[in-house]
């Protein structure tokens, strides 16, 4: 099945946006690594509603006035990396969560470096909020799009 695609400008870079026919299935960054997510073979589509309705969503993200993504999502992966990606879904707007946090909730606390792994999977960004997501010790700690870009994320959130 080809996935339609669209670029976006943002403050965070440009994104490319990915979707099938009935839901999103990624957002990637910039310089994105192409081994971090595997997709099947893109064809540019700008006027895919998917596409429309997730522009108009992160762009209204990004003035401050959404908070919540209203959006069909498909995530493709593990069992377990669903499990995490389902969980960073509902971190609130301004929260932020360990990846122990995230072990704990899932009742397998010595999954934090699991957790961690599959969070860097993570193929929808922003929607799937894996920036909300901080060391124990409360620093910045890895994330696809680069520290910088997850500050500037917290900082729309009011969060750093």
């Amino acid at each position: 099945m080809k996935l339609a695609f669209m670029y976006m400008a943002s403050p965070v870079g440009q994104l490319k946006l990915v979707a099938h026919d009935t839901a999103l299935v990624a957002v990637l960054w910039e310089n994105e690594n192409p081994k971090r997510v595997r997709l099947a073979e893109l064809v540019e589509q700008p006027d895919h509603p998917i596409l429309l309705q997730t522009q108009q969503q992160l762009m209204q993200y990004f003035a401050g006035t959404r908070q919540q993504f209203d959006l069909p999502l498909d995530f493709e992966g593990t069992e377990f990396q669903k499990q995490v990606w389902q969980a960073l879904l509902n971190i609130p707007f301004g929260e932020t969560r360990s990846y122990k946090d995230i072990a704990e909730q899932l009742g397998n606390p010595k999954a934090v470096r699991a957790v961690g792994a599959a969070n860097g999977k993570n193929p929808i960004s922003i929607i799937a909020p894996c920036h909300r997501v901080i060391g124990s010790s409360g620093k910045l700690v890895g994330f696809a799009g680069g520290l910088s870009n997850k500050e500037i994320l917290l900082k729309i959130e009011q969060l750093k």
